[in-house]
């Protein structure tokens, strides 16, 4: 993909819904590229510590052939546990992450981690040839306290034995109506980024509260199905970054607010 224009995004708003800290990095990221950015996350975690199961399934991972994170946060706390409870990471143990920057904080830690070949979804990780045929092998996935089903039910489709392991809680954010109208209605943004389908429905439902009709926003998401839900919502006009790195993420819409014809679509 060519250079994109970032003089497109000189003083372009850009609202950010994603949790912190990665909002403050990528809002970082687009003022640098001069955009005048709000943060207002739309999804918040946070670790459970209740659970004593967590501390036995970590206890006994090295039962398990195959370790899969499904995002950069559980992959963190996956690693704070490991640093926690097995001073030499245990061998034999095939680690995965869904997407560059999961794998990336996995192998941050010294684990030979792999990742899909091309795209950060559970789809692209399932196309790998580790993966294709599981004869009772042990498959552990460290994620959230919901998730989807597809990893776990394709999984066990392939012969696997899959146990999940949440590692935290999501949930909306309790924004005051001065806070959800300053940053929607008085802020009044030209783009707004959303990289999940949580954190999507957490904005459309708020943002109802406060008068201001998103349809016509930018809407960054991570993937097409997400996509295809904001469409389904009303949301004109779609934007699918090449990756979830901050720089993938500005250059895609720096790249869609430079074209001549910004009608309804998707960019990529």
């Amino acid at each position: 993909m060519a250079t994109p224009p970032l003089e497109s995004l000189e003083r372009r708003r850009v609202l950010i819904c994603r949790p912190r800290p990665e909002a403050e990095r990528l809002a970082e990221a687009f003022r640098n590229a001069g955009a005048e950015v709000r943060v207002l996350p739309m999804l918040e975690r946070e670790p459970i510590t209740d659970d004593p199961s967590i501390r036995t399934r970590i206890l006994d991972i090295d039962q398990f052939s195959h370790v899969i994170a499904v995002s950069p946060y559980a992959a963190g706390l996956l690693v704070d546990w490991l640093d926690t409870w097995w001073p030499q990471t245990p061998s034999g143990i095939l680690w995965y992450g869904v997407g560059a920057g999961t794998a990336a904080v996995l192998s941050a830690y010294g684990l030979n981690t792999r990742q899909p070949i091309d795209g950060h979804t559970s789809e692209a990780l399932l196309a790998l040839p580790e993966l294709a045929q599981l004869n009772h092998e042990k498959v552990l996935i460290v994620r959230g306290e919901q998730g989807r089903d597809l990893l776990p039910e394709t999984l066990t489709d392939r012969g696997a034995n899959v146990t999940l392991l949440p590692l935290y809680r999501r949930f909306a954010p309790d924004h005051d109506q001065a806070t959800l109208e300053g940053a929607i209605s008085g802020f009044d943004p030209e783009v707004v980024v959303t990289l999940s389908g949580e954190t999507l429905n957490n904005l459309i439902s708020l943002s109802n509260n406060t008068g201001h009709n998103l349809e016509h926003c930018l809407m960054v998401v991570p993937v097409e199905r997400i996509a295809d839900q904001a469409h389904k919502a009303g949301i004109k006009r779609t934007c699918v970054p090449e990756s979830l790195a901050d720089s993938a993420i500005v250059a895609a819409v720096a790249q869609q607010l430079a074209r001549p014809d910004v009608s309804s679509g998707n960019t990529k």
